[in-house]
């Protein structure tokens, strides 16, 4: 299997990585990721897809706060607030602005969230994922909520991190 090795016990994430990619090429466009809780690896599944260095730009790997703050641009006025703090859309909004800026792009997908299995926090639990996206059309967040334990929440986040870039790059058609 090879190239495909990570993609092991999901083929089908291989194959929407691979459409993302030819999506992006065939629209002349770049991509970049800004990921906290999944580690780097929707950055990962995506280039693991031969030639996807035509598309992907890079990814920045914002796991502490201090680099969300110093690397993505994400401001103390949301980073410092309890009510919205790391994980939240206004978080996601701002990492996926900032990985558009600093890998100069033109749209990255944002990832934060509580895989777990601490860390939850009131109104947080474990599974709450926000994703965010930003193009040339501007940037948003959509929240997720998933079930299972560490490595299913991390799992679903990249996946949807890959769709919510599709229906993003579908948008700018």
């Amino acid at each position: 299997m090879g190239e495909r090795s990570i993609f092991s016990d999901d083929p089908a994430l291989y194959d929407a990585c691979s459409d993302l990619l030819d999506l992006a090429r065939g629209l002349g466009l770049t991509l970049g990721t800004a990921e906290s809780c999944t580690g780097g690896l929707v950055s990962s599944c995506l280039t693991a897809v031969p030639g996807s260095s035509d598309v992907v730009r890079g990814g920045v790997v914002s796991y502490a706060i201090a680099v969300k703050r110093s690397v993505l641009g994400v401001s103390s006025k949301i980073l410092d607030d309890p009510s919205l703090g790391a994980v939240s859309g206004e978080c996601a909004e701002q990492m996926a602005s900032g990985a558009r800026r600093v890998l100069d792009c033109d749209v990255a997908v944002s990832v934060t969230g509580i895989a777990g299995p601490g860390g939850e926090e009131p109104g947080k639990p474990v599974g709450t994922v926000w994703l965010g996206v930003c193009s040339p059309r501007g940037a948003r967040a959509t929240l997720f909520r998933f079930d299972g334990g560490r490595a299913e929440v991390r799992h679903r986040a990249v996946y949807e991190a890959i769709n919510l870039l599709r229906a993003e790059l579908m948008e700018m058609l």
